[in-house]
Protein backbone atom coordinates (compact mmCIF):
# COMPACT_ATOMS: atom_id res chain seq x y z
CA UNK A 1 0.00 0.00 0.00
CA UNK A 2 1.51 3.51 -1.07
CA UNK A 3 1.82 5.87 1.89
CA UNK A 4 -0.88 8.74 0.25
CA UNK A 5 -3.45 5.93 0.59
CA UNK A 6 -2.83 4.78 3.86
CA UNK A 7 -6.11 4.99 6.11
CA UNK A 8 -5.45 6.14 9.37
CA UNK A 9 -8.76 6.97 11.14
CA UNK A 10 -9.15 3.94 12.49
CA UNK A 11 -5.40 2.92 14.28
CA UNK A 12 -6.17 2.05 18.16
CA UNK A 13 -3.80 3.18 21.24
CA UNK A 14 -1.70 -0.12 21.27
CA UNK A 15 -0.39 0.32 17.43
CA UNK A 16 0.21 4.10 18.03
CA UNK A 17 1.82 3.60 21.23
CA UNK A 18 4.20 1.22 19.82
CA UNK A 19 5.10 3.77 16.91
CA UNK A 20 6.09 5.94 19.93
CA UNK A 21 8.47 3.60 20.99
CA UNK A 22 9.82 2.80 18.17
CA UNK A 23 10.62 6.23 17.47
CA UNK A 24 12.23 6.85 20.71
CA UNK A 25 14.90 3.71 20.31
CA UNK A 26 15.52 6.20 16.57
CA UNK A 27 16.11 9.32 17.99
CA UNK A 28 18.53 11.16 20.53
CA UNK A 29 17.70 14.43 22.45
CA UNK A 30 14.54 14.55 20.61
CA UNK A 31 16.00 14.09 16.81
CA UNK A 32 15.29 11.47 14.80
CA UNK A 33 17.55 9.78 13.28
CA UNK A 34 17.63 9.78 9.49
CA UNK A 35 15.15 7.57 7.86
CA UNK A 36 13.15 6.43 10.90
CA UNK A 37 10.05 7.86 10.02
CA UNK A 38 10.12 5.96 6.62
CA UNK A 39 10.85 3.15 8.50
CA UNK A 40 7.90 3.23 10.73
CA UNK A 41 5.29 4.20 8.31
CA UNK A 42 6.76 1.01 6.47
CA UNK A 43 6.58 -1.64 9.77
CA UNK A 44 3.53 -0.18 11.23
CA UNK A 45 1.79 0.18 7.36
CA UNK A 46 0.59 3.77 8.39
CA UNK A 47 1.39 7.18 6.29
CA UNK A 48 4.35 9.20 7.11
CA UNK A 49 1.85 11.94 8.32
CA UNK A 50 0.57 10.05 10.71
CA UNK A 51 4.27 9.18 11.89
CA UNK A 52 4.83 12.95 12.21
CA UNK A 53 1.16 13.70 14.01
CA UNK A 54 2.62 10.78 16.44
CA UNK A 55 6.32 11.66 17.02
CA UNK A 56 5.20 15.87 17.09
CA UNK A 57 2.40 15.02 20.00
CA UNK A 58 4.77 12.49 22.06
CA UNK A 59 7.55 14.94 21.86
CA UNK A 60 4.80 17.70 23.58
CA UNK A 61 4.20 15.30 26.18
CA UNK A 62 7.63 14.73 27.34
CA UNK A 63 8.45 18.61 27.01
CA UNK A 64 5.95 18.65 30.00
CA UNK A 65 7.01 16.28 31.80
CA UNK A 66 4.53 13.97 31.27
CA UNK A 67 5.03 9.41 30.24
CA UNK A 68 4.79 9.90 26.07
CA UNK A 69 1.70 7.52 25.91
CA UNK A 70 -0.98 8.24 22.69
CA UNK A 71 -4.61 7.26 24.44
CA UNK A 72 -7.92 7.54 21.56
CA UNK A 73 -8.17 7.98 17.89
CA UNK A 74 -6.00 9.68 15.96
CA UNK A 75 -7.74 13.09 14.15
CA UNK A 76 -7.54 13.46 10.67
CA UNK A 77 -5.85 16.46 9.15
CA UNK A 78 -8.19 19.75 9.73
CA UNK A 79 -7.64 22.83 7.35
CA UNK A 80 -7.47 25.88 9.21
CA UNK A 81 -8.30 28.13 6.66
CA UNK A 82 -11.67 26.15 5.72
CA UNK A 83 -14.40 28.39 4.25
CA UNK A 84 -17.47 29.29 5.07
CA UNK A 85 -20.30 30.01 2.58
CA UNK A 86 -21.37 33.18 2.30
CA UNK A 87 -24.95 32.95 1.70
CA UNK A 88 -26.48 36.42 0.73
CA UNK A 89 -23.48 36.46 -1.82
CA UNK A 90 -25.15 33.40 -3.64
CA UNK A 91 -28.77 34.95 -3.13
CA UNK A 92 -26.96 37.78 -5.05
CA UNK A 93 -25.84 35.75 -8.34
CA UNK A 94 -28.26 36.08 -11.22
CA UNK A 95 -30.01 32.64 -11.81
CA UNK A 96 -27.94 31.92 -14.90
CA UNK A 97 -24.36 32.49 -12.78
CA UNK A 98 -25.30 29.46 -10.68
CA UNK A 99 -25.62 26.94 -13.77
CA UNK A 100 -22.29 25.04 -13.25
CA UNK A 101 -19.25 24.73 -10.22
CA UNK A 102 -17.34 26.37 -12.41
CA UNK A 103 -19.35 29.50 -12.83
CA UNK A 104 -19.87 29.75 -9.60
CA UNK A 105 -16.56 29.31 -8.70
CA UNK A 106 -15.52 32.31 -10.45
CA UNK A 107 -18.04 34.91 -9.16
CA UNK A 108 -17.53 33.09 -5.06
CA UNK A 109 -13.84 33.55 -5.84
CA UNK A 110 -13.70 29.93 -4.04
CA UNK A 111 -12.10 26.76 -6.36
CA UNK A 112 -14.40 23.87 -8.12
CA UNK A 113 -13.35 21.80 -5.32
CA UNK A 114 -14.47 23.90 -2.79
CA UNK A 115 -18.58 24.38 -4.19
CA UNK A 116 -18.16 20.54 -4.74
CA UNK A 117 -17.86 20.74 -0.84
CA UNK A 118 -20.65 22.80 -0.24
CA UNK A 119 -22.80 20.20 -2.00
CA UNK A 120 -21.94 17.07 -0.44
CA UNK A 121 -22.32 18.95 3.12
CA UNK A 122 -25.71 19.77 1.95
CA UNK A 123 -25.11 24.03 1.68
CA UNK A 124 -25.86 24.46 -1.81
CA UNK A 125 -28.39 21.85 -3.38
CA UNK A 126 -28.40 21.10 -7.03
CA UNK A 127 -31.67 21.60 -9.03
CA UNK A 128 -33.07 20.01 -12.19
CA UNK A 129 -35.57 22.89 -13.58
CA UNK A 130 -38.35 22.23 -16.00
CA UNK A 131 -40.08 24.97 -18.07
CA UNK A 132 -43.87 25.07 -17.89
CA UNK A 133 -46.44 25.71 -20.21
CA UNK A 134 -47.95 29.62 -20.12
CA UNK A 135 -50.70 30.11 -19.10
CA UNK A 136 -53.16 33.08 -19.38
CA UNK A 137 -56.07 33.67 -16.87
CA UNK A 138 -58.56 31.86 -19.01
CA UNK A 139 -56.44 28.40 -18.63
CA UNK A 140 -56.44 29.10 -14.65
CA UNK A 141 -60.03 29.41 -14.54
CA UNK A 142 -60.34 26.13 -17.00
CA UNK A 143 -57.69 24.43 -14.71
CA UNK A 144 -59.45 24.85 -11.34
CA UNK A 145 -63.03 23.55 -12.61
CA UNK A 146 -61.63 20.69 -14.32
CA UNK A 147 -59.70 19.68 -11.08
CA UNK A 148 -63.63 20.12 -9.22
CA UNK A 149 -65.01 18.53 -11.80
CA UNK A 150 -63.17 15.45 -11.04
CA UNK A 151 -64.42 15.68 -7.33
CA UNK A 152 -67.53 13.93 -6.09
CA UNK A 153 -70.02 15.80 -4.84
CA UNK A 154 -70.03 14.23 -1.24
CA UNK A 155 -68.37 15.29 2.13
CA UNK A 156 -67.26 12.51 4.50
CA UNK A 157 -65.05 13.54 7.63
CA UNK A 158 -63.84 16.86 6.64
CA UNK A 159 -62.80 14.73 3.23
CA UNK A 160 -63.71 15.33 -0.56
CA UNK A 161 -63.13 12.14 -2.75
CA UNK A 162 -62.09 12.41 -6.38
CA UNK A 163 -63.96 9.83 -9.04
CA UNK A 164 -62.23 6.45 -9.05
CA UNK A 165 -61.41 7.02 -12.57
CA UNK A 166 -62.81 3.06 -13.25
CA UNK A 167 -64.45 4.44 -16.51
CA UNK A 168 -62.44 7.29 -18.22
CA UNK A 169 -60.01 6.19 -21.22
CA UNK A 170 -56.77 8.35 -21.35
CA UNK A 171 -55.67 8.33 -25.21
CA UNK A 172 -52.53 10.22 -26.55
CA UNK A 173 -50.39 10.40 -29.70
CA UNK A 174 -46.35 9.76 -29.38
CA UNK A 175 -43.93 9.27 -31.45
CA UNK A 176 -41.45 6.44 -31.32
CA UNK A 177 -37.80 6.17 -32.92
CA UNK A 178 -36.99 3.16 -34.60
CA UNK A 179 -34.01 2.80 -32.82
CA UNK A 180 -31.48 5.32 -30.85
CA UNK A 181 -28.08 6.53 -32.57
CA UNK A 182 -26.59 5.88 -29.59
CA UNK A 183 -27.31 3.06 -27.30
CA UNK A 184 -25.98 1.36 -24.09
CA UNK A 185 -26.24 -2.52 -23.29
CA UNK A 186 -24.64 -5.04 -20.72
CA UNK A 187 -22.81 -8.12 -22.29
CA UNK A 188 -21.53 -10.89 -21.54
CA UNK A 189 -17.48 -11.30 -21.08
CA UNK A 190 -16.07 -12.15 -24.48
CA UNK A 191 -20.06 -11.93 -25.98
CA UNK A 192 -20.21 -10.44 -29.64
CA UNK A 193 -21.17 -6.65 -30.01
CA UNK A 194 -24.46 -5.98 -31.42
CA UNK A 195 -24.41 -4.22 -35.05
CA UNK A 196 -26.62 -1.75 -35.81
CA UNK A 197 -26.71 0.31 -39.34
CA UNK A 198 -28.75 2.99 -40.98
CA UNK A 199 -28.07 5.31 -43.77
CA UNK A 200 -27.97 8.66 -42.01
CA UNK A 201 -28.05 8.92 -38.19
CA UNK A 202 -29.54 12.24 -38.55
CA UNK A 203 -33.29 10.74 -40.07
CA UNK A 204 -33.68 7.78 -38.31
CA UNK A 205 -37.44 6.17 -38.88
CA UNK A 206 -40.05 7.67 -36.63
CA UNK A 207 -43.79 6.59 -36.41
CA UNK A 208 -46.22 7.88 -34.34
CA UNK A 209 -48.64 5.58 -32.19
CA UNK A 210 -52.05 6.32 -30.19
CA UNK A 211 -52.24 4.96 -27.34
CA UNK A 212 -55.27 4.28 -24.88
CA UNK A 213 -55.35 2.90 -21.21
CA UNK A 214 -57.59 2.96 -18.34
CA UNK A 215 -57.47 2.27 -14.68
CA UNK A 216 -57.23 -1.68 -14.30
CA UNK A 217 -59.27 -3.61 -12.17
CA UNK A 218 -58.20 -6.03 -9.42
CA UNK A 219 -60.27 -8.98 -7.73
CA UNK A 220 -60.53 -9.71 -4.24
CA UNK A 221 -57.09 -11.75 -4.14
CA UNK A 222 -54.70 -9.49 -6.13
CA UNK A 223 -55.75 -11.49 -9.07
CA UNK A 224 -55.85 -9.16 -12.39
CA UNK A 225 -59.75 -8.86 -13.89
CA UNK A 226 -59.28 -5.79 -16.28
CA UNK A 227 -55.31 -4.96 -17.23
CA UNK A 228 -56.65 -1.53 -18.78
CA UNK A 229 -54.74 -1.36 -21.79
CA UNK A 230 -57.42 -0.97 -24.48
CA UNK A 231 -54.67 -0.67 -27.04
CA UNK A 232 -51.32 0.71 -28.91
CA UNK A 233 -52.21 1.65 -32.57
CA UNK A 234 -49.63 2.73 -35.34
CA UNK A 235 -50.62 5.58 -37.82
CA UNK A 236 -49.51 3.88 -40.79
CA UNK A 237 -51.16 3.27 -44.52
CA UNK A 238 -50.57 0.42 -46.39
CA UNK A 239 -50.21 1.63 -50.11
CA UNK A 240 -48.59 0.52 -53.45
CA UNK A 241 -45.20 0.82 -54.49
CA UNK A 242 -44.57 3.46 -56.66
CA UNK A 243 -41.01 1.78 -58.49
CA UNK A 244 -39.80 -1.07 -59.01
CA UNK A 245 -36.53 -2.52 -57.15
CA UNK A 246 -34.45 -5.60 -56.61
CA UNK A 247 -36.73 -6.54 -53.56
CA UNK A 248 -40.06 -6.11 -54.87
CA UNK A 249 -41.82 -5.45 -57.96
CA UNK A 250 -43.60 -1.98 -58.34
CA UNK A 251 -47.24 -1.90 -57.16
CA UNK A 252 -46.06 -4.18 -54.36
CA UNK A 253 -48.44 -3.23 -51.18
CA UNK A 254 -46.11 -2.05 -48.14
CA UNK A 255 -47.13 -0.28 -45.19
CA UNK A 256 -45.56 3.39 -44.23
CA UNK A 257 -45.82 5.41 -41.57
CA UNK A 258 -48.06 8.68 -41.47
CA UNK A 259 -46.48 11.71 -40.69
CA UNK A 260 -48.97 14.13 -41.43
CA UNK A 261 -51.91 12.92 -38.68
CA UNK A 262 -55.15 15.30 -39.88
CA UNK A 263 -58.05 15.14 -38.21
CA UNK A 264 -59.51 12.91 -40.90
CA UNK A 265 -56.70 10.23 -40.01
CA UNK A 266 -58.03 10.61 -36.21
CA UNK A 267 -61.24 10.38 -36.76
CA UNK A 268 -60.48 6.85 -38.41
CA UNK A 269 -58.38 6.17 -35.81
CA UNK A 270 -60.59 7.01 -32.77
CA UNK A 271 -63.73 5.08 -34.53
CA UNK A 272 -62.24 2.25 -36.63
CA UNK A 273 -59.62 1.45 -33.74
CA UNK A 274 -59.92 2.89 -30.20
CA UNK A 275 -63.41 2.67 -29.92
CA UNK A 276 -64.18 -1.16 -31.30
CA UNK A 277 -60.90 -1.98 -28.88
CA UNK A 278 -62.40 -0.63 -25.70
CA UNK A 279 -65.64 -1.93 -26.80
CA UNK A 280 -64.19 -5.40 -27.21
CA UNK A 281 -62.21 -5.38 -24.03
CA UNK A 282 -64.42 -3.40 -21.48
CA UNK A 283 -65.16 -5.92 -18.61
CA UNK A 284 -69.25 -7.21 -19.13
CA UNK A 285 -69.96 -5.97 -15.60
CA UNK A 286 -68.55 -2.54 -15.92
CA UNK A 287 -70.72 0.92 -16.38
CA UNK A 288 -70.93 0.89 -19.90
CA UNK A 289 -71.06 4.94 -19.47
CA UNK A 290 -67.32 5.78 -20.54
CA UNK A 291 -65.31 8.69 -21.23
CA UNK A 292 -62.48 9.16 -23.15
CA UNK A 293 -59.98 11.96 -22.10
CA UNK A 294 -58.12 13.89 -24.86
CA UNK A 295 -55.58 16.81 -25.25
CA UNK A 296 -56.60 20.01 -27.08
CA UNK A 297 -54.74 18.79 -30.03
CA UNK A 298 -55.74 20.36 -33.59
CA UNK A 299 -56.60 17.13 -35.40
CA UNK A 300 -58.42 15.98 -32.52
CA UNK A 301 -62.15 16.13 -33.13
CA UNK A 302 -64.82 16.94 -31.06
CA UNK A 303 -67.94 15.38 -28.94
CA UNK A 304 -70.18 16.78 -31.25
CA UNK A 305 -68.67 14.91 -34.17
CA UNK A 306 -72.07 12.95 -35.83
CA UNK A 307 -69.80 9.98 -36.81
CA UNK A 308 -68.42 9.86 -33.16
CA UNK A 309 -71.87 10.35 -31.83
CA UNK A 310 -73.15 7.32 -34.07
CA UNK A 311 -70.99 4.56 -33.09
CA UNK A 312 -70.45 5.75 -29.46
CA UNK A 313 -73.92 5.20 -28.65
CA UNK A 314 -74.35 2.18 -30.02
CA UNK A 315 -73.99 -1.89 -28.67
CA UNK A 316 -74.96 -0.43 -25.11
CA UNK A 317 -72.22 2.11 -24.88
CA UNK A 318 -72.44 5.48 -23.56
CA UNK A 319 -69.16 6.70 -24.37
CA UNK A 320 -69.01 10.65 -24.14
CA UNK A 321 -65.53 12.45 -25.51
CA UNK A 322 -63.92 15.02 -23.07
CA UNK A 323 -60.89 17.16 -23.56
CA UNK A 324 -58.51 18.60 -20.36
CA UNK A 325 -57.76 21.99 -20.06
CA UNK A 326 -55.66 23.80 -22.20
CA UNK A 327 -51.70 23.54 -21.05
CA UNK A 328 -52.23 20.90 -18.50
CA UNK A 329 -50.25 18.00 -19.02
CA UNK A 330 -50.27 17.05 -15.56
CA UNK A 331 -53.86 16.32 -15.46
CA UNK A 332 -53.28 13.62 -18.01
CA UNK A 333 -51.62 10.29 -16.96
CA UNK A 334 -50.56 9.99 -20.69
CA UNK A 335 -48.32 12.92 -20.05
CA UNK A 336 -46.67 11.83 -17.42
CA UNK A 337 -44.18 9.43 -19.23
CA UNK A 338 -47.09 7.10 -18.69
CA UNK A 339 -45.69 5.88 -22.61
CA UNK A 340 -42.50 5.39 -21.63
CA UNK A 341 -43.23 3.15 -18.67
CA UNK A 342 -47.21 2.51 -18.17
CA UNK A 343 -46.96 -1.01 -18.56
CA UNK A 344 -44.36 -1.91 -15.72
CA UNK A 345 -46.52 0.27 -12.57
CA UNK A 346 -49.96 0.49 -12.31
CA UNK A 347 -51.89 3.05 -12.87
CA UNK A 348 -52.89 4.17 -9.42
CA UNK A 349 -49.92 6.18 -9.42
CA UNK A 350 -50.25 8.08 -11.75
CA UNK A 351 -53.73 8.95 -11.17
CA UNK A 352 -52.82 9.98 -8.32
CA UNK A 353 -50.38 11.75 -9.49
CA UNK A 354 -52.85 13.77 -11.55
CA UNK A 355 -54.84 14.13 -8.92
CA UNK A 356 -52.78 15.48 -6.39
CA UNK A 357 -51.38 18.06 -9.05
CA UNK A 358 -55.03 18.71 -8.60
CA UNK A 359 -55.08 19.46 -5.46
CA UNK A 360 -52.09 21.75 -5.76
CA UNK A 361 -53.43 23.73 -8.32
CA UNK A 362 -57.17 24.89 -5.99
CA UNK A 363 -54.20 26.43 -4.12
CA UNK A 364 -52.38 28.57 -6.94
CA UNK A 365 -55.53 29.09 -8.36
CA UNK A 366 -54.89 27.17 -11.42
CA UNK A 367 -51.53 28.17 -11.95
CA UNK A 368 -48.70 25.11 -12.09
CA UNK A 369 -46.23 27.04 -9.59
CA UNK A 370 -46.40 23.60 -7.56
CA UNK A 371 -44.55 20.89 -6.55
CA UNK A 372 -45.85 17.63 -6.53
CA UNK A 373 -45.96 15.63 -3.30
CA UNK A 374 -44.94 12.48 -3.52
CA UNK A 375 -47.30 9.71 -1.56
CA UNK A 376 -44.66 6.97 -0.26
CA UNK A 377 -46.35 4.12 -2.38
CA UNK A 378 -43.46 2.15 -1.51
CA UNK A 379 -44.62 2.61 2.32
CA UNK A 380 -48.41 2.24 1.38
CA UNK A 381 -47.88 -1.17 -0.51
CA UNK A 382 -46.14 -2.48 2.63
CA UNK A 383 -48.43 -1.58 5.32
CA UNK A 384 -52.24 -0.17 4.34
CA UNK A 385 -51.89 -0.97 0.27
CA UNK A 386 -52.20 1.87 -2.16
CA UNK A 387 -55.63 4.07 -1.84
CA UNK A 388 -58.54 3.58 -4.48
CA UNK A 389 -59.57 6.93 -4.15
CA UNK A 390 -57.95 10.46 -3.04
CA UNK A 391 -59.40 12.82 -1.16
CA UNK A 392 -58.89 16.84 -0.46
CA UNK A 393 -59.28 19.05 2.80
CA UNK A 394 -63.56 20.16 2.66
CA UNK A 395 -62.01 23.79 3.73
CA UNK A 396 -60.18 23.99 0.33
CA UNK A 397 -62.61 23.03 -1.53
CA UNK A 398 -64.94 25.54 -0.11
CA UNK A 399 -62.65 28.07 -0.26
CA UNK A 400 -61.86 27.48 -4.25
CA UNK A 401 -65.86 27.22 -4.55
CA UNK A 402 -66.18 30.60 -3.47
CA UNK A 403 -63.17 31.90 -5.58
CA UNK A 404 -65.18 31.11 -8.49
CA UNK A 405 -68.96 32.80 -7.08
CA UNK A 406 -66.79 36.00 -8.01
CA UNK A 407 -68.22 37.62 -11.09
CA UNK A 408 -64.37 38.40 -12.56
CA UNK A 409 -64.03 34.44 -11.90
CA UNK A 410 -67.02 33.25 -14.01
CA UNK A 411 -65.58 31.92 -17.60
CA UNK A 412 -68.40 30.07 -18.42
CA UNK A 413 -66.24 26.96 -18.69
CA UNK A 414 -67.53 23.79 -20.00
CA UNK A 415 -66.72 21.76 -16.75
CA UNK A 416 -70.01 21.43 -15.19
CA UNK A 417 -69.20 22.26 -11.39
CA UNK A 418 -73.01 21.95 -9.75
CA UNK A 419 -73.24 19.27 -7.82
CA UNK A 420 -70.40 19.89 -6.02
CA UNK A 421 -71.50 23.14 -5.59
CA UNK A 422 -74.83 22.14 -4.10
CA UNK A 423 -73.15 19.88 -2.10
CA UNK A 424 -71.34 22.94 -0.23
CA UNK A 425 -74.66 25.13 -0.34
CA UNK A 426 -73.82 27.47 -2.56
Amino acid sequence: MENGQRHTLHINSNIKNNVVQFLLKHSQDGVLARGAVMEAADTFNISRKTVYRLWKSAKEQMQRGEPAIMEGKIRGYQHADRLDLDEEKVRNLYILERSSLRKMAVKLNVSKSTIGSWVKQGKLRPHTNAIKPALTDMNKLARVRWSLSQLQPQIADGKVPYQSMQNIVHIDEKWFYMTKSSDRYYLLSGEEEPYRSCKSKRYITKVMFMCAVSRPLFGSEGQTLYDGKAGIFPFTEVVPAQRKSKNRPRGTMETKAIHSVTKPVMRDCLLHKIIPAIKAKWPVWASKEIYIQQDNATPHITAMDPEFQAIANSDGFKIHLICQPANSPDTNILDLALLQSCHHKPLIEYSSVCKLASEKSYKCRGGNGYKVPHINKDRLERTVGLPNVVEVEENVVREVLEYLQMPENNDGSMYDIGPLSNAFGL
